[in-house]
């Protein structure tokens, strides 16, 4: 299978901390990598990282707080540094326009590429990008600004040849993309060779939900069914409540419930509270109704 990956970058919340940096992650599909949220020192995340700069063509962003979208004009600097050429396309609410292109026009005059600027609606679940290979749908989320997930999700792939039975044909090489696209095969006695038999289950199709800052929404996991792998936001444990009422953040366990309620294999929590010096109460918190959670860090990888 391709590799689809998410690179956590940065998982801690608006106070800064010795411990982690802001939010930020690249999410790795089929050789493309996309920045979800970029907030200060994801440039030299992605130094250490090692992940290419020129892989990078698309950057969401969830929503306009600082510690989501601060590292954003340092990345576009950087990229004109690097004499970069290819366009940069952001998606983002519609309140970052003026602020990106105000501090292109400040701190990069000169720019040798296109910085491409996408409105996305953050009250309707809709596709903001697809490619041949992958969709990226919005997920509206209940912040104290607008904001919005974001739902990666690969495309179909087709069947596997089934090797033994093509060799025990004798099916030409030149066959192989015609029968992995659905036709039988006939041999020279006249014998009808069924596609099933000649070809495996393709991989069953991955996705990835990134949830950002969002109050509990008890409705959440119904845009959610049977995603892989769900990111969601748990600043706060349950001796929190109070704060993520008031702040529209979630706790550990709300995280929790979501995935479970949407039929996830994995869950990844982050974006932690600077008052927690050890996330593990975080994550046991989680796992008394989500098994399967794992702590963002980071550096981290993770497999969808």
């Amino acid at each position: 299978m391709e590799p689809f990956r998410v690179h956590i970058l940065g998982c801690g919340s608006a106070h800064p901390t010795l411990r982690h940096y802001a939010s930020a992650q690249v999410v790795e599909l089929r050789g493309k990598l996309m920045i979800v949220d970029c907030g200060e020192g994801t440039q030299i995340q992605l130094r250490r990282s090692r992940l290419k700069f020129t892989s990078i063509n698309n950057v969401f962003i969830s929503h306009t707080h600082g510690d989501h979208c601060l590292g954003l004009i340092g990345l576009i600097a950087t990229f004109g540094m690097l004499g970069r050429t290819a366009p940069l396309h952001v998606y983002a609410t519609a309140e970052l326009e003026k602020i990106m292109y105000d501090q292109i026009e400040a701190f990069c005059s000169g720019l040798e590429y296109q910085v491409v600027f996408h409105a996305i609606d953050t009250v309707r679940q809709q596709t903001i990008y697809e490619d041949r290979s992958m969709t990226v749908s919005t997920i509206p989320l209940k912040h104290r600004v607008p904001c919005c997930g974001f739902l990666f999700r690969e495309k179909p792939t087709l069947p596997h040849i089934n090797r033994k039975m093509i060799d025990f044909y004798n099916i030409p090489i030149s066959q192989i993309n015609n029968i992995k696209n659905g036709m039988d095969w006939t041999t020279e006695d006249g014998e009808v060779i069924p596609n099933s038999k000649l070809t495996l289950p393709a991989d069953p199709v991955r996705s990835y939900a990134y949830c950002s800052d969002t109050i509990y929404m008890p409705r959440l996991h119904e845009m959610l069914k049977g995603v892989t792998t769900i990111y969601h936001e748990a600043t706060y444990g349950n001796d929190k409540q109070n704060n993520a009422l008031k702040y529209f953040h979630s706790t550990a366990q709300q995280a929790a419930t979501v995935a479970k309620d949407a039929g996830a294999k994995q869950l990844i929590i982050g974006h932690y509270s600077a008052r927690y010096e050890d996330e593990t109460v975080l994550l046991n918190e989680a796992k008394t109704v989500f098994e399967n959670t794992k702590l963002s860090n980071e550096m981290k990888v993770f497999d969808v």
